[in-house]
């Protein structure tokens, strides 16, 4: 009970230390399981796009520690979570499932308890379970979050909010361009639902993609409110991958308070333009540039992004860290190149 009483403390901070306007803008209609989570998208790792079944409890741990040595955890990612393949083939005489006893031979208590101890979450694969497992995880006496995986089946997007705190959204993720993109616009198709839709985990440093298709690949999960769930090995992290998962003013972006998914909002041919409402009345925009080979001009309106049309705002560029000199009224153009994008925050100003 204090458990649960700490986390709805926690909600009513969250809900007061938003603006009037803010919580004005708050969708009524983002109804999630009551529970307290998933409040804003989780943010965490998970085993299966790199490692598949190659895991074991070493694995698990070593993956906690660097969650925590190279910043991650700081920067909000807090789940570890455990793909397939981590338990026994057959139940115990008793009906229970537990742990793998090669590769998991100190039990998954012992583990959580490992991850717990270095401030992190632990997360664990089922199956899907829908009401039934909903049922069990609120018995279990304090609240536990709970993703549900139904692969982007029956219109997911239309019921789960009701059973749980996010849900797949489409089929699994490969890492290269095609399947990235793909899943993204599969994902799109629920924007009007305006809930933690998850169009699979992040492929940000597995090396099937390049770096610029990375930036496009963790921006369109930011603006479309998706979990950001890394799928690489963090223990040999670089640099280069680190400054896209740990871009503070994209992540800003994903666990903006209002929750609402941003969206396609124009294309013309391999141009397009995704935005989204953020609080307290800022917009999120991104161009995208989908043809592999040329560089373009894209432009948002801001009948496009939702704006008035004379508004006059401050635009700051995410992946430069810079805010651009002088303000902007009426669109916002800018050269992307193959295969990349660009992302922006536009900040309308007082009086205009």
């Amino acid at each position: 009970m204090e458990k649960v009483l700490t986390t709805l403390a926690i909600l009513l901070c969250l809900i007061s230390c938003l603006s009037v306007e803010c919580r004005k803008m708050i969708n009524p209609h983002r109804n999630l399981l009551a529970n307290g989570l998933g409040l804003t998208p989780a943010m965490g790792w998970n085993s299966w796009n790199r490692f598949g079944c190659n895991i074991n409890e070493t694995l698990i741990k070593e993956t906690a520690d660097a969650i925590v040595s190279t910043g991650l955890a700081e920067l909000g990612y807090q789940y570890v979570n455990l793909d397939d393949c981590w338990a026994e083939y057959n139940r115990t005489p008793k009906g229970e499932v537990v742990g793998n006893y090669k590769t998991f031979p100190s039990g998954i208590k012992a583990l959580a308890d490992y991850v717990h101890s270095k401030g992190l979450k632990l997360g664990i694969y089922s199956s899907a379970g829908y009401p039934v497992m909903t049922k069990a995880l609120r018995q279990a006496g304090r609240p536990i979050y709970y993703s549900l995986c139904e692969w982007g089946q029956s219109n997911v997007a239309t019921w789960a909010a009701g059973v749980g705190n996010s849900w797949r959204t489409t089929g699994d993720i490969v890492d290269n361009w095609d399947s990235m993109i793909g899943k993204m616009d599969q994902n799109d198709g629920n924007a009007r639902y305006a809930k933690p839709g998850d169009p699979d985990m992040l492929e940000v440093g597995n090396g099937g993609m390049t770096h610029d298709e990375y930036i496009v690949h963790f921006s369109l999960w930011a603006l479309a409110k998706a979990p950001l769930i890394i799928g690489c090995d963090v223990r040999t992290l670089t640099k280069e991958i680190k400054d896209i998962i740990g871009n503070e003013e994209v992540i800003a972006v994903n666990q903006d308070p209002l929750g609402v998914q941003g969206k396609k909002v124009m294309k013309d041919g391999n141009l397009e333009v995704w935005a989204g409402p953020l609080c307290p009345g800022s917009k999120v925009v991104i161009l995208l540039n989908r043809d592999s080979q040329e560089s373009s001009s894209i432009t948002a309106t801001w009948e496009d992004v939702g704006l008035p049309r004379h508004t006059s705002v401050e635009v700051r560029d995410l992946w430069k860290h810079e805010t651009l000199k002088g303000n902007s009224t009426g669109s916002l153009t800018a050269t992307v190149g193959p295969h990349s994008c660009k992302m922006f925050i536009l900040k309308p100003l007082v009086g205009t």
